[in-house]
C-alpha cells in the first residue's frame, strides 16, 4: 500500500506513467492498471490519499479477478482422504509408515513418504491450533512426572534400582525443580513437594498438575476430587491445588516442555555416570539443574535463574513455620533377633536387644522411623524402601554380636593398620599371609589371632616373633605362637648357640651335598 500512495501522489501531481515508473520501480503496465481503477471511481487523487489501507485495498482488488487455483489430482485425492487418515492414527497400532503403504496400494501415482507426513502435518495444525498463553509471575507452579526414569545401583548387592522423577516449573520464569523418589506413592509426592518449596523459597498462588492417580481421586472437567491428604497439604501451605482437563496435556504445556528440557540437560549428561544412592543421584541432578538455570535463554541476554530472581521470587509468599508432614502409625512385635518390620516397606529395623519380645509403637514418615516403648522412643533409623532389606545398629546387639559384627565389617585395611602399629615387621608378615592365601577372608582368622597374643605377649614381643618368622617360609598363625611359646623371639637372629648334637665323622656336613 505505500508503493500505491506513492503511484497516487505521483499522479495527484501530474506526473506521466513513464516517470512514475522510473521513480517508483514499479512496471508501466502495472502503473497503467492502477490508473485505470483509480479513474473508474471518480474520485480525486488527492480523495483517495485520505482512505485508509483497507478502503484502499478494497478499491485495488474490486478490479482485479480472482485467483481460484484447482488443487492437482494427487492434491484432491489426498485433501478427500485426510480425514480417514487422522482418524485411524487414533487407533492402537496404526503408524503412518502403515497409512502410506495402504495409500499407495490404492492410488500409486501418489505421493511419496515424506510430502505425505509433511501433508499430515498441515493438516494437524489447521484442525489444533495453539493458544498462547501469558503467565504471570508467581501465579502457577505446574509439575508432572517425567516418563523415564533414573537409577542408581546398590553398592552391596549390584541391583541397578530406577527412580521415578518428579518435574516442576514456574512457566513465568521457566526456573524449575527436578528430584529423584524411590517411588511414585503419594507421601512421596508430598515430601518432594514440600523440597520443592523449599528450593524456590516461597510459595506460589496455585500448584496444578494432571490427573495423576497420587493427584485426583475423581476426575472431572469442572471439579475435581482430591485425596484427603493432598488437601491438608494445600492448606497448611496456603496452596491452591488444580488439575487440567482429562486428556488434556497442553493444559500443562510448560511441563511437558519442561519435561523435555530435562531429558536433554540433565538426563542426557548424566547416561554414562553411575551413582550408588538415592542421595548421591539427586546431587548429581541439582548440580546439572543449577547450570541448566545459569544458561541464557536461546536469543535472549538472560537466564531463567536472573529472571526468577529479578521478577518472580519476590512476588511469591513466605514458606509456612515447619514443612507439612506425613506421619504414619503402627505396632508390632520385637523379633527373636531384636528386629521390627515396617509392613508397607517390608523392611526391617533393629532395636535394642533387651526389647525382645515387647510390643513397640512404630512412627515413620517419608524420612525418619522413630520406635517407642512405652512412650519412650527406643530406637531412630533412617527410613529405607529396600523390600526385604534389613537395618541393624551395632549398638542394639549383644555384647558376642558385636564381637561377630565388627569381624565381618573389617577389610584388610583395617588389620594392616593395627599391624603397622605394632611395627613393620608384623605388618609385612601379615602381608605375606595374605599373599599365601586363595581369598583374603581366609587371612582374617591368622590375623585375630596374631593380635590376640600381642595382648598376651605384648606388642614388643609379637613383633620380634614376626622378624623371626620372615626368615622361614610358612606364614601363618602357628608360627608366630610357637615363637612366642618357646621364646625364641627374645634369641638374636644371629645367635651362633651350640647345637646339642655333638661332631662326629659319621655325621657329614653340607659339603657333602
Amino acid at each position: 500500500m505505500q508503493k500505491i500512495r506513492q503511484v497516487l501522489l505521483l499522479l495527484d501531481r501530474g506526473n506521466s506513467e513513464r516517470a512514475i515508473a522510473k521513480q517508483t520501480g514499479i512496471s508501466r503496465p502495472t502503473i497503467h492498471q492502477y490508473l485505470l481503477l483509480l479513474s473508474a471511481t471518480c474520485v480525486d487523487y488527492s480523495q483517495l490519499l485520505q482512505l485508509t489501507d483497507h478502503e484502499l485495498q478494497k478499491i485495488i482488488q474490486a478490479g482485479k479477478p480472482p485467483k481460484e487455483v484447482a488443487p492437482d489430482a494427487r492434491t484432491q485425492h489426498f485433501l478427500e482422504q485426510v480425514d480417514y487418515f487422522l482418524l485411524e492414527l487414533k487407533r492402537v497400532g496404526v503408524t503412518r509408515q502403515l497409512l502410506w503403504e495402504e495409500y499407495l496400494a490404492v492410488y500409486p501415482g501418489g505421493f511419496q513418504y515424506s510430502r505425505f507426513c509433511e501433508l499430515l502435518d498441515m493438516a494437524i495444525r489447521t484442525r489444533k491450533p495453539t493458544m498462547q498463553f501469558v503467565h504471570k509471575p508467581a501465579e502457577v507452579l505446574q509439575i508432572d512426572f517425567a516418563g523415564a526414569k533414573l537409577s542408581y545401583t546398590d553398592r552391596e548387592t549390584g541391583e541397578v534400582i530406577e527412580c521415578p522423577v518428579l518435574v516442576g516449573v514456574f512457566p513465568f520464569s521457566g526456573y524449575a525443580y527436578v528430584r529423584a523418589l524411590p517411588n511414585a506413592s503419594l507421601p512421596q509426592v508430598i515430601n518432594t513437594l514440600n523440597q520443592m518449596l523449599v528450593y524456590f523459597g516461597g510459595t506460589p498462588l496455585n500448584i496444578l498438575s494432571d490427573n495423576m492417580k497420587q493427584w485426583v481421586t475423581k476426575t472431572c472437567k469442572y471439579e475435581p476430587s482430591f485425596p484427603d491428604t493432598l488437601e491438608q497439604w494445600s492448606l497448611h501451605n496456603r496452596i491452591g491445588i488444580l488439575a487440567t482437563r482429562p486428556a488434556k496435556p497442553r493444559d500443562k504445556a510448560s511441563i511437558e516442555g519442561q519435561v523435555r528440557i530435562t531429558y536433554t540437560r540433565i538426563y542426557a549428561l548424566m547416561r554414562n555416570n553411575i551413582y550408588h544412592s538415592l542421595a548421591e543421584l539427586n546431587a548429581a541432578i541439582l548440580e546439572k539443574l543449577d547450570s541448566h538455570h545459569k544458561k541464557n535463554f536461546q536469543r535472549k541476554t538472560y537466564s531463567r535463574l536472573e529472571l526468577f530472581t529479578n521478577e518472580e521470587k519476590c512476588l511469591l509468599r513466605s514458606l509456612p513455620d515447619s514443612a507439612y508432614c506425613l506421619r504414619h502409625y503402627t505396632r508390632g512385635k520385637v523379633h527373636g533377633n531384636y528386629h521390627v518390620v515396617v509392613g508397607e516397606d517390608w523392611h526391617y529395623y533393629s532395636v535394642p536387644w533387651n526389647y525382645i519380645g515387647k510390643e513397640v509403637r512404630m512412627v515413620y514418615d517419608s524420612d525418619l522411623v522413630e520406635i517407642y516403648y512405652n512412650h519412650e522412643r527406643i530406637a531412630l533409623h533412617q527410613r529405607s524402601y529396600k523390600k526385604h532389606g534389613v537395618t541393624t545398629l551395632i549398638e542394639h546387639m549383644p555384647e558376642n554380636h558385636k564381637a561377630i559384627a565388627e569381624r565381618k565389617g573389617w577389610d584388610p585395611d583395617h588389620y594392616l593398620a593395627k599391624a603397622t602399629a605394632h611395627g613393620p615387621c608384623t605388618r609385612l608378615f601379615f602381608e605375606k599371609i595374605m599373599e599365601s592365601k586363595i581369598t583374603i577372608h581366609q587371612a582374617y582368622g591368622p590375623f585375630l589371632g596374631i593380635l590376640r597374643l600381642s595382648s598376651e605377649y605384648g606388642p614388643e614381643r609379637v613383633e620380634a616373633a614376626c622378624k623371626r618368622a620372615l626368615q622361614g617360609y610358612k606364614y601363618n598363625y602357628g608360627v608366630i605362637k610357637n615363637i612366642l611359646e618357646n621364646k625364641r623371639d627374645l634369641l638374636d637372629i644371629n645367635d651362633d648357640t651350640e647345637s646339642p648334637i655333638p661332631a662326629h665323622t659319621n655325621i657329614r656336613g653340607a659339603d657333602a651335598y
